[in-house]
């Protein structure tokens, strides 16, 4: 996770994430402050839930308004490698640092064993910005990824071929004034656990492919819940399923997108996973991205240990 120095409204970011709001001028100084507050506050959360949390400060320069949101730009695999993604907005690719994954791995004594840099796709206005616009089933080793201006099918293709996955795409939309407009990022209309899928089937307007979608998910033994598209906007299915120390599986997420749920959909999910959500109102709003957004799940090896 990245703690941040300078977390703001992006502008650049805006044009395709309609969750963003623009904070008004008596707003605008207090936002680092309080999305600071709530980053500290998830950390805590997570820690106290038993969570190994690595936590790498920003950096004043250069000014990156995202870097809040790292799972966009840099993903970590068990063989080692760590994949460098390419993005739209411009200042967000000064996110890009290998200092950054080079102090992860110190940090939490894992090995970066390659570095794989798709950055280059940039060139040609083609992006896939990681974990934000691709859910990894790591165990069946499927991409599901919803086509957006974020997520493009060559670089799908690429990271698939590359990786051993099979790429999912389809298209998911969201209503914005009288349009329907593709959501940003999958990770907002969907979340991945081990026996679950959280998803916002409504956001599918092509039958057929709704149809595909849940019966993927079915054959690799997930129990669908289906959320609304006003559950969306409410971040409610940004989470992330992680392991604590005690091997107790937690579905971490806003508090926002807690309050949201049903309470049926609160039970089934409950008979997957353990519950966990703090407040991350001023992210939300401002940043257009929720809990799931804020951490990047690191599945390196351990580094060796050499003993004296």
């Amino acid at each position: 996770m990245i703690r941040p120095v300078a977390f703001t409204y992006n502008v650049e970011t805006a044009n395709d994430n309609h969750y963003q709001i623009a904070p008004a001028k008596s707003e605008a100084a207090q936002i680092q402050n309080k999305a600071l507050e709530q980053f500290d506050g998830l950390v805590a959360i997570l820690r106290q839930n038993g969570i190994a949390v690595t936590v790498i400060e920003d950096t004043p320069s250069p000014a990156t308004p995202d870097s809040i949101f790292p799972n966009n730009w840099v993903s970590f695999h068990d063989n080692g490698e760590a994949i460098v993604y390419p993005m739209l907005a411009h200042n967000r690719r000064a996110e890009k640092r290998q200092e950054i994954i080079t102090q992860l791995a110190a940090m939490s004594n894992r090995k970066v064993s390659q570095i794989t840099d798709y950055s280059w796709f940039e060139n040609d206005e083609i992006f896939l910005e990681g974990t934000g616009s691709m859910i990894l089933d790591r165990e069946h080793k499927i991409a599901y990824a919803a086509i957006s201006e974020r997520m493009h099918l060559e670089a799908l293709q690429t990271f698939c071929q590359k990786m051993g996955y099979r790429p999912f795409p389809f298209n998911a939309l969201q209503s914005v004034g009288t349009k329907r407009l593709p959501i940003y990022h999958t990770n907002v209309m969907m979340c991945l656990g081990n026996t679950f899928a959280v998803v916002c089937l409504d956001s599918i307007d092509d039958m057929g492919e709704r149809q595909n979608l849940i019966t993927q998910l079915e054959s690799t033994s997930k129990e669908v819940v289906a959320i609304s598209e006003e559950q969306v906007t409410h971040f409610a299915g940004n989470m992330l399923e992680l392991f604590n120390d005690r091997n107790e599986r937690l579905l971490i997420m806003s508090s926002a997108a807690y309050r949201s749920l049903e309470d049926g959909q609160k039970t089934t999910l409950e008979k997957h996973c353990r519950l966990v959500h703090s407040p991350l109102s001023t992210i939300e709003r401002n940043g257009g991205g929720s809990a799931r957004c804020m951490m990047a799940e690191v599945f390196l090896p351990e580094a060796a240990v050499v003993s004296g």
